[in-house]
Parts: C-alpha cells; sequence; structure tokens
C-alpha cells in the first residue's frame, strides 16, 4: 500500500543481493533508531494544547512533505531543548570521560556534542547562509559553542577554556546552512524511511514556539517494529520542521522529542559568529576532514551510525547484522567477568541460531550471539531471534 492516504508511494527500495537476499546498506535505514545512541522529551505538548490549534489550510501529507523538501530557510535563531529517554543513565559524563582518556579536547564537538545522547538540553542555535552557523550546549555554569564562520569551524568548552579550530569544506547541500541537531535534522531522516511499509497522515494543527505548525504523523504498516509512530510538526509558512517526536510502541514518554521553544527567521547580528580564543585558552588545531563541522545529530540519532552493515528485511522491520570475528574464541563467547556483567544486562535466548543476549532499550534491540553475531534494530526481540535463526 502506498505511504500516504490517498497518495502513491514514490520511494524505492535500497539494492539487493538475489543470492542471499540480503541488501548491503550505504546507510542502514530503520527509522529513527540507532544502537546506544537517542535522543528525547521536551514536555511541549501540554503547552501546544492549551494554545488552541489554529486554522490553517487543507494539505495533503504528500504536499506537506513537498513542502519540507522545498524549505530553504537561509537565516535563522532560535532556542532548541532536547532530551533523550532511553530507559539508561545518563551518559554524559561517561562520554566526556572516555574523551578525555583518548586525550581528546573537550572544545572537540565529536566529543562535547554526544552529550546530547542522553539527558535534557537547551540550546541556542543561529544560521545566516551557507558560511555562518552556530549552535551553544548551554549548561549550568558554563557554555559549550560550535561556530561555522566562512572557512573556520571553532569549538569552545568554557568550563575548560579550551579551544578546538579547525577549516570547514562545504559539500553544496542545500541543508548545510542549517545547525545541526534541530528537528529539521531528525525529520529529514525520518522522511528518508517513507516507503509502502509507511503510513504518513496530516493529523491537524497546532501552535510551536508562536508559529502556526501541521501535524505530519509517520507510522509503520509492520508488526515488529518498536515505534509507534513519528510526530513532525512542520512550520505552515516556511515548510521547516519545529518539533520532532518519536514514540514507542511500549508507551510512556517519547524516546525523542526536540523543538523549537522560539524561532525567528530574521538575519542573526554578523557578531553572533565571530570568535577568538579567549586569553590562556589551550587551542587545539585539526586538518580538515569529513568530520569538521562535529556531529550531525540528524544521522547520529538515526541509523547512520551503522554504514555499510548488512541489513535484513525491509522498511521499519530493518535488521542491521555484523560479524564481531568472535566465532571459535572460547574466551571473547565467555567473556569472563565483564561477559557475565554484560550477559546480567541482558535476557538469554535461544533458537535455532544457538545460544545468545539481548539487550534492549526503549527503542532499539540488539541480539549479540554467543559465536560473535551481532543483530540490531527498533524491532522486538522476538523479531531479532527469527532474524538470527533465518540467517543460520
Amino acid at each position: 500500500m502506498a505511504p500516504y492516504e490517498s497518495d502513491h508511494a514514490t520511494g524505492t527500495g535500497p539494492d539487493e543481493d538475489p543470492r542471499t537476499g540480503r541488501r548491503k546498506a550505504a546507510r542502514y535505514v530503520v527509522p529513527v533508531a540507532v544502537v546506544g545512541v537517542a535522543a528525547a522529551t521536551i514536555g511541549l505538548v501540554p503547552a501546544l494544547a492549551a494554545s488552541g490549534d489554529p486554522d490553517l489550510p487543507k494539505i495533503t501529507a504528500q504536499q506537506l512533505v513537498e513542502k519540507i523538501a522545498k524549505s530553504d530557510v537561509q537565516r535563522m535563531s532560535g532556542t532548541v531543548k532536547v532530551s533523550t529517554d532511553l530507559g539508561l543513565p545518563d551518559l554524559g559524563s561517561l562520554q566526556s570521560g572516555m574523551g578525555s582518556d583518548r586525550g581528546d579536547s573537550s572544545a572537540d564537538p565529536r566529543t562535547k556534542l554526544t552529550e546530547l545522547a542522553s539527558g535534557t538540553h537547551t540550546l541556542r542555535v543561529a544560521a545566516d547562509g551557507p558560511e555562518k552557523q552556530k549552535v551553544s550546549l548551554l549548561e549550568r555554569d558554563a557554555e559549550y559553542s560550535l561556530i561555522h564562520n566562512d572557512k573556520d569551524v571553532w569549538g569552545y568548552d568554557s568550563a575548560s577554556n579550551e579551544v578546538f579550530h579547525t577549516t570547514a569544506q562545504h559539500s553544496g547541500d542545500k541543508r548545510e546552512h542549517r545547525p545541526s541537531a534541530t528537528p529539521d535534522d531528525f525529520a529529514e531522516e525520518a522522511l528518508k524511511s517513507v516507503d509502502s511499509t509507511t503510513s504518513v497522515t496530516v493529523d491537524g494543527t497546532a501552535r510551536i514556539a508562536g508559529r502556526d505548525a501541521y501535524q505530519l504523523v509517520i507510522k509503520p504498516k509492520q508488526s515488529g517494529s518498536t515505534v509507534r509512530d513519528v510526530t513532525i510538526g512542520v512550520d505552515a509558512k516556511t515548510g521547516l520542521p519545529l518539533k520532532f517526536t518519536l514514540t514507542p510502541k511500549s508507551g510512556g514518554a517519547p524516546v525523542l522529542d526536540a523543538g523549537f521553544t522560539k524561532v525567528s527567521f530574521a538575519a542573526p547580528a554578523a557578531s553572533t559568529f565571530d570568535f577568538r580564543p579567549p586569553k590562556g585558552a589551550k587551542v587545539t588545531e585539526e586538518k580538515p576532514g569529513k568530520d569538521e563541522h562535529g556531529p550531525d545529530f540528524g544521522e547520529e540519532f538515526a541509523p547512520g551510525g551503522l554504514k555499510g552493515a548488512d541489513t535484513i528485511g525491509e522498511g521499519w522491520t530493518t535488521i542491521a547484522t555484523f560479524d564481531t570475528g568472535a566465532k571459535g574464541d572460547k574466551s571473547a563467547q565467555q567473556g569472563g567477568a565483564m561477559g557475565g556483567f554484560l550477559g546480567s544486562l541482558g535476557d538469554q535466548v535461544s533458537g535455532d541460531f544457538g545460544k545468545g543476549t539481548v539487550f534492549s532499550t526503549r527503542l532499539v534491540n540488539a541480539l549479540i550471539t554467543d559465536d560473535g553475531k551481532v543483530y540490531a534494530g527498533a524491532v522486538t526481540k522476538d523479531a531479532l531471534v527469527k532474524a538470527a535463526d533465518a540467517d543460520k
């Protein structure tokens, strides 16, 4: 069936190996999920309900998706709240500590911005065309800023007085001028997953950050997915996603809910993007490379983290699989004390594939077999076991 109500599907599936039935994913696509990483809740729903629904012209789901695709907001600024609720401990301090152990600068965005993978956070964002963007992570007694100004990319951690610097390489992507870690990032990844396994509808209107918006709802048609639905609040005038909410089938708080609480489409002051290392700051210089802008959280919170993995299934029940190479390694299988500890965190399962352990979150589950194979996705435990049995 077509993904849009009364519309035809326009998506095409990835290449499939006819000999094995497997697809080699240039990018592992399961709607808005990634092993070990997700984003979260921001408590805007009561505010939306209380403010009243605006009366907007009728629009079809396909028209609204096209409106998002055509959105070309060049200048904007605002405040975004992002938090995670996978049912796991706050990983921020652990991740920062791991970065320090590796010798990374605390101002390196690949270290600092991974803190968005857990907890609740407030961001200030600004953009003025493809050469000027800024994202600031506001903390209790400090602030971390990532600034792109023409050829320079600066990261500054006020808590440690450390600076990270590299130079930018423009890709020509029309979204390059928008800050990362905003609802737009998450929405883009979710919309890549729209195909015949997906239902896409418009579910009324709302007021978000003082703006009139349409509510686009994306739901899996397949059984076996852990995703109940994805809701995207789309600015009625510009087509920019203002709010993104991912709700798990298990219920409770959203796993991912990122949204603007304030937004303006006026050009930010030029001084917003000015930066000079403060006196006495430790400056780390890095040659430009693939990740000079730091993490793109639209990809970090989607399954882009498993690029190149083999995949089984399709749509919302896609499962990534790879071999750790531990087969036949008795110490790796049993894992010693660490293996026992990890085993206590998961559920022991068995099937035609043998034995293994399933590690679960509120959204993403992963099966690690005793012979070293991994199966992971936004699917149920039973779906993982079934995939492992079929892959035997």
